[in-house]
């Protein structure tokens, strides 16, 4: 068990394909007395800085999904009851959240919790109420491997908790797990069954490989940067920083997709957090109906099992 163990990190530091999202694409390197602070960060332009693909496809998508198409009109009105906040309360608010992670406060993630708490408010009354269903099963697996409990808010950013949910890229479930890194924690996919799209054993799963990430990097920013492009381009950041450990200041060497990963995650947990102080109700949805498993050692016509 040790020696996989070992095996698994060694494959997420030197790896031979992808893992989740994650792509090799060269960045220019920088002199090598550029000095980056957080400070200089938030002087990025913030139209810079795009939306991750995962976050833009997984609301787009959700918009025609069966959980709004099993929503019920409710009598409270997120849409009608849009609260403006200034920076201040926000930034007190997230220095209050109760979070073993840091949430710091910048323009980036600032533009990111209005795209939540503004911008997309009918969205985060689903996830509130999807919350309900999928909550507490991640943090019952992250309680288990002694994980910060505001990874449970990944799966939003990544499939909109969506458990079927597919990328252009390939990624699949609430996890959005690739092929390679999916099988690689013991996931079973072929082309009759894909536990990618199994909420138990892929939350598990989720749960072991951020653990690993975390044996890696020490920092939950670092982590939850390589989550999304792969250890090997956050490595590559580390490099081209001068071999800095901190996300901002490797936030100017990561793939542009992925500078916007660590504010909107921060940003999620905010809104999902403060949800109510921003008047954004839960949206009355029905669930499927509860499920069972019955082991079947014989061949069975499924008129069968109907009856």
């Amino acid at each position: 068990m040790f020696s996989k163990k070992i095996f698994i990190i060694l494959a997420l530091l030197f790896p031979t394909c992808p893992a989740l999202a994650e792509t090799d694409t060269e960045i220019p390197l920088p002199a090598t007395d550029v000095k980056i602070s957080e400070e200089s960060v938030d002087s990025i332009a913030v139209d810079s800085i795009p939306i991750p693909d995962e976050v833009t496809y997984a609301l787009d998508h959700m918009l025609s999904s069966w959980y709004q198409d099993k929503a019920k009109k409710s009598q409270c009105d997120t849409a009608a009851l849009d609260v403006q906040v200034p920076d201040s309360v926000v930034k007190l608010r997230l220095s209050l959240m109760p979070c073993v992670i840091e949430m710091p406060y910048n323009r980036h993630v600032r533009s990111f919790i209005d795209l939540y708490v503004v911008k997309r408010r009918s969205q985060v009354s689903y996830f509130r109420r999807l919350g309900d269903y999928y909550f507490r099963l991640f943090e019952q697996a992250l309680d288990k491997h002694d994980l910060p409990f505001e990874l449970k808010y990944l799966p939003v950013i990544e499939s909109a908790l969506n458990a079927t949910a597919v990328s252009r890229a390939g990624a699949a479930g609430l996890w959005q797990f690739m092929v390679s890194t999916g099988r690689m924690y013991g996931l079973e996919i072929n082309s009759l069954i894909d536990e990618r799209m199994d909420p138990y054993k892929s939350t598990h799963a989720a749960v072991k490989y951020l653990k690993d990430l975390y044996e890696i990097y020490g920092d939950w920013h670092l982590v939850i940067a390589a989550y999304n492009c792969g250890p090997g381009n956050v490595n590559k950041a580390i490099r081209r920083s001068g071999g800095k450990q901190d996300y901002w200041a490797i936030y100017p060497f990561l793939p542009a997709e992925t500078r916007g990963y660590v504010p909107i995650f921060i940003a999620a947990n905010y809104a999902l957090y403060y949800a109510e102080a921003h008047n954004i109700c839960k949206a009355d949805v029905e669930f499927p109906n509860p499920i069972d498993t019955v082991i079947i050692n014989q061949r069975i016509h499924f008129e069968q099992i109907a009856s």
